[in-house]
């Protein structure tokens, strides 16, 4: 039996470890926290996942909380003009539903079940040494701890890191209390309010400890004036930030959330980070090598929702590799394969989420702009978020935006 240790117990690390362990491996989980702490603690992301990472789930057996989370039908797209008005507004569908579930529900419950399955759990905060000890006991050790001292093991791949700065920074809250969008009361959707120039608000569904919810997420860029939240500790005061904001810049938005209040005291995030894409081998003192996972080696900014979707299809690559590879060792070469298979969809999440924190060139604008008046424009922009590969086919370059709309108006 192969021995496997994964370093992280978020999206990744989790799906990737039950995976193993439904496929007989003998896998050990080190987690910084208890399944406890993780659910008592504070909100870790926003974690819209689409179809596909859905799908995922689904295959393991993990979707645990389907029945219970809002079914999110529609991805919105609203921007902002000078005053403050709705110059944009329009609705896609999907073509299968996407869900939230907060993090602190999911990890916590994956990481019991993981535990009550047989699998070895170890509540530690591994450093590099430790790995350096580890290492010489398994076949192979993956990192999906995204933040710390392990990710340092990691070197980054400037061709392919076009930032070295924080793009946005970043504010959310989970709320109870809103009000329905009068525009479709009879679906759920995410929301993008894009204020230009200033960031971009979205708004969606939840599942949380307490019961159906919805996460308020600003993106200020840094500098500007939603880049507010730094030093602000007190959850209260966020909440208070965070709607004085929606009602300067996303008035529509603020009119439903005059009643909203906090799910709870650990319902508040704020941060920032540069993106980044990393070499995906880690190197030990000892001669050792580890690989790592998810954002350990392609953290994109949030912008584009596409992080729990990325870590989801990055843990079924590599389970896919792992089972394919059988007794032969997990060799470099192994570990760049393995990388490599993931990056293939990944590529398509970085340059679209590049390309989405840059300011929207012409083409762009037109293309939302249109998607008011051309439904299945606004539904293919809708989809892309679970496949962002498309965007290769009618968003990046003027030409192909033209044709695409071209090919609508003619229809």
């Amino acid at each position: 039996m192969r021995k496997i240790l994964i370093v992280g117990a978020g999206q990744s690390g989790l799906q990737l470890a039950l995976g193993l362990q439904s496929g007989g491996y003998e896998v050990t989980l080190m987690s910084n926290r208890t399944a406890d702490e993780i659910r008592s603690g504070r909100v870790m992301s926003t974690q819209c996942m689409f179809d596909t990472a859905l799908q995922h789930e689904r295959d393991l057996g993990l979707n645990f909380w389907e029945s219970q989370a809002p079914r999110i039908e529609g991805l919105g797209v609203s921007v902002a003009g000078p005053d403050s008005s709705r110059v944009i507004d329009w609705v896609g569908r999907l073509d299968g539903y996407a869900q939230s579930v907060d993090q602190r529900v999911k990890m916590a419950g994956w990481m019991e079940t993981f535990a009550q399955r047989g699998g070895q759990l170890v509540i530690h905060g591994a450093a590099v040494g430790d790995l350096d000890y580890f290492s010489r006991s398994y076949d192979l050790v993956l990192v999906a701890a995204g933040k710390g001292e392990l990710v340092s093991m990691f070197g980054r791949d400037a061709s392919r890191s076009p930032y070295s700065e924080p793009q946005r920074a970043l504010a959310v809250a989970y709320v109870h209390g809103l009000g329905p969008r009068p525009e479709h009361p009879d679906f759920d959707a995410v929301r993008c309010n894009i204020v230009p120039g200033v960031g971009e608000l979205f708004v969606m569904p939840t599942l949380t400890t307490g019961g159906r919810a919805d996460i308020l997420f600003w993106e200020g860029v840094p500098g500007g004036p939603l880049d507010a939240f730094q030093g602000v500790k007190d959850p209260a005061e966020h909440l208070s930030l965070t709607l004085e904001l929606m009602e300067r810049f996303t008035p529509w938005e603020y009119a439903r959330a005059t009643k909203v209040e906090l799910t709870d005291a650990g319902g508040t995030l704020a941060g920032r980070y540069a993106p980044t894409v990393r070499n995906p081998i880690g190197r030990l003192p000892g001669g050792g090598l580890v690989l790592g996972v998810a954002d350990v080696v392609v953290a994109n900014d949030p912008i584009t929702g596409q992080g729990s979707n990325s870590a989801s299809k990055c843990a079924a690559a590599y389970l896919a590799a792992i089972v394919e590879r059988g007794e032969q060792p997990f060799d470099e070469e192994w570990m760049r394969g393995a990388f490599d298979r993931y990056w293939k969809t990944a590529q398509h999440v970085t340059k679209w989420t590049n390309a989405m924190l840059a300011p929207p060139p012409e083409h762009v604008l037109n293309l939302l702009g249109a998607a008011g008046q051309l439904q299945p424009a606004a539904d293919r922009f809708a989809n892309g978020f679970n496949d962002p590969s498309d965007f290769e086919n009618f968003f990046y370059e003027p030409e192909k935006t033209s044709a695409y709309l071209a090919s609508l108006s003619a229809n």
